[in-house]
């Protein structure tokens, strides 16, 4: 019993301390359990009635909602930012918040600074912060992420929100759609092809340009914007007769007449995107155009300029340029044209692409050109171009027109009205001045001073002869002195016929002199080309001479060889013949010793015909004495042999 007690009497003795152990893990699970319960309920309730939207950078809502929140006076009050300059935004508008810092100077007066202006300094959210605002009753929980850290770009926008429904979202993005687009109204996006991975890239966005600014032929511009709008609004029209949903218009004529800025004008004003295609670019392909054509909006614009260079990439644009390189480009360009031009387009790919069945649907369609005689007649036909406006250096007309332009008119009471409300319906999109002084003082001149000034304009003006960017030049120099302008046309003119005739007679020597050098460095290719011709034959015939002396000579061996033989067969002849008569040994031996001579001799007559041939007559010689003395000796021997 004693031993029993020793042994129980420890663990009667830590009763107390396994209770305690015992508490702690009671404890601890009781509130891990809690835990985990709490989390799970915190994210049944996330799910059940959080909302998360996420914007990329790639697509229009992001810049709508950056456009938004860059209003917002808490978006700038946040707690954690970056300090730029750069608050410039994809659209091209400015995204200053409300905590953004200005100097006064630069509010009272905004000027330029060495060149350049005056830059302010933004207070921006950082990344990978959340942020919150107050929207509607609601409290929006708002995180800006990078998906491409390493290379700086790719943003996204993350915003959850505590609703049973998404309607609060749907009301948030179309708030911060119609802000962006009353912001941006006054701009034309413009976008590039991306050949590299077949895609659309934004370029920037640029300043609407009213159509009153584009002094064209009368009536060409309304034409166009009633045919633009005509068609935008004909979908159902050509849904029932089958006709595909396509417009394209060819603008064809002089370089310098405004063909590009009238496409910019009518962006404008309906209000659509650029998409511009550059058929010569680098890794430009069929499959690529036929991507890029497929990817192309609805409701836009798309331009290829300069429709004539897309396959010939000429550098001359001139009336008597063919498209093809000159003769002394020519041997430089196609050493270096598998190096620097990569584009494997043609043309049966660029009809597919326009017309074809992945062609893309709704997109007005415009072409430049300054020859459309080099226009394959399937490119230019109706269904691919369906209107031609042909575009021509300036007239008398378009120089008034344009002066007009350039120096405004006093404001008087009688069109004071009409100036609150123009007719011009380009006029009404346009954005207001921000600067009440004008950087450049214009005199102000009255209705018909400017009437005046501008048909003497008109009249100094030689028609169909300057080109429309010729006298925009001109009247960009002379943009303050409207009364001068007038009085230093026509010596103006003169000297830009004179400088053309310069750059004419520049280039006829040039051309001439490019022609000589072709004609000699031809004529010297075709001498050099000869003499190696000569020399080649030369060294043909001596071949050929060399060839024949050896054929020669081996037929003059191999004659002589044969006559050797045969007269060897004759010398063994005539030796069975003897010996068959002859009995003594002294004649054998003297004959076998002749014919061991012969045979030798033989063989050294095959080094030179005229030896072989006197070597041959001395064997016959020798032969024959030998054939004489063998019959002698063996006539007198028998008479020898009767004596005793």
């Amino acid at each position: 019993m004693d031993a029993i007690k020793n042994i129980l009497s420890p663990l009667a003795m830590n009763t107390g301390a396994i209770q305690d152990t015992l508490k702690l893990v009671v404890i601890g699970g009781t509130v891990e359990t809690a835990r985990r319960v709490s989390v799970s309920a915190w994210n049944g309730f996330i799910d059940s009635f959080f909302l998360t939207a996420h914007f990329s950078q790639e697509d229009y809502p992001y810049d709508w909602l950056m456009h938004w929140l860059s209003k917002q006076p808490a978006w700038g009050r946040s707690r954690e930012f970056e300090i730029t300059t750069r608050s410039v935004a994809r659209s091209g508008l400015t995204q200053s918040t409300a905590g953004d810092l200005e100097d006064e100077e630069d509010v009272e007066e905004e000027g330029l600074v060495h060149g350049r202006r005056k830059r302010k300094v933004a207070f921006m959210p950082s990344v990978d912060t959340t942020h919150t605002i107050y929207y509607r009753g609601h409290w929006l929980r708002i995180t800006r992420t990078k998906r491409y850290p390493d290379y700086g770009q790719g943003s996204a926008l993350k915003i959850s929100v505590v609703a049973r429904n998404n309607d609060i979202l749907k009301k948030l993005v179309l708030e911060a759609k119609r802000e962006y687009e009353k912001d941006a109204e006054h701009r034309v996006h413009i976008f590039m092809a991306d050949t590299t991975y077949g895609c659309w890239r934004w370029n920037g966005a640029r300043q609407k340009r009213p159509m009153s600014s584009i002094v064209l032929q009368p009536g060409v511009k309304d034409m166009l914007l009633a045919d633009c709008k005509d068609f935008l609004t004909s979908e159902e029209w050509y849904a029932e007769r089958g006709i595909p949903f396509r417009r394209g218009y060819l603008l064809h004529g002089v370089p310098g007449s405004g063909k590009t800025s009238l496409i910019h004008s009518l962006a404008g004003e309906l209000g659509l995107d650029i998409y511009v295609v550059s058929l010569s670019s680098k890794g430009m392909s069929d499959n690529t155009l036929t991507t890029l054509m497929g990817h192309v909006p609805s409701r836009c614009i798309l331009l290829l300029e300069d429709l004539d260079a897309a396959f010939t990439r000429s550098v001359s644009r001139d009336s008597s340029s063919t498209g093809t390189p000159t003769a002394a480009t020519a041997s430089t360009s196609s050493s270096t044209t598998e190096s620097t031009d990569g584009s494997t387009l043609s043309l049966s790919g660029l009809l597919n692409s326009l017309d074809g069945v992945a062609a893309a649907e709704g997109r007005l369609l415009f072409a430049t050109t300054n020859h459309i005689e080099r226009l394959d007649p399937a490119l230019s036909r109706p269904g691919r171009m369906d209107v031609w406006v042909n575009f021509t250096h300036a007239t008398k007309w378009q120089a008034e027109g344009i002066f007009k332009c350039f120096f405004p008119c006093k404001p008087t009471s009688n069109n004071a009205a009409s100036n609150a409300a123009p007719t011009d319906a380009s006029q009404t999109n346009l954005p207001l001045p921000k600067r009440k002084d004008a950087a450049h003082v214009i005199p102000l001149l009255s209705e018909e001073e400017i009437s005046e000034l501008a048909k003497c304009f008109a009249a100094a003006i030689p028609e169909d002869e300057l080109s429309v960017a010729a006298l925009q030049g001109y009247l960009l120099k002379n943009k303050t002195r409207p009364r001068e302008c007038v009085n230093e046309v026509e010596e103006w003119v003169i000297q830009e016929r004179e400088t053309r005739e310069k750059m004419k007679k520049e280039k006829a020597e040039r051309e001439a002199k490019e022609k000589k050098e072709a004609e000699e460095k031809a004529t010297k290719e075709k001498e050099e080309k000869e003499t190696k011709e000569k020399e080649q034959k030369e060294i043909k015939e001596k071949l050929e001479r060399k060839e024949a002396r050896s054929k020669a000579k081996k037929q003059l061996a191999k004659e002589a060889a044969k006559e050797v033989a045969k007269t060897e067969k004759t010398t063994t002849t005539t030796e069975s013949s003897a010996s068959s008569e002859s009995e003594g040994t002294g004649v054998d031996a003297d004959t076998e010793e002749s014919v061991t001579s012969d045979d030798d001799d033989a063989e050294k007559s095959e080094e030179n015909k005229e030896e072989v041939t006197k070597e041959v007559k001395e064997k016959w010689i020798a032969v024959k004495g030998s054939t004489a003395t063998t019959t002698d000796s063996s006539t007198t021997t028998p008479a020898a042999d009767a004596d005793p």
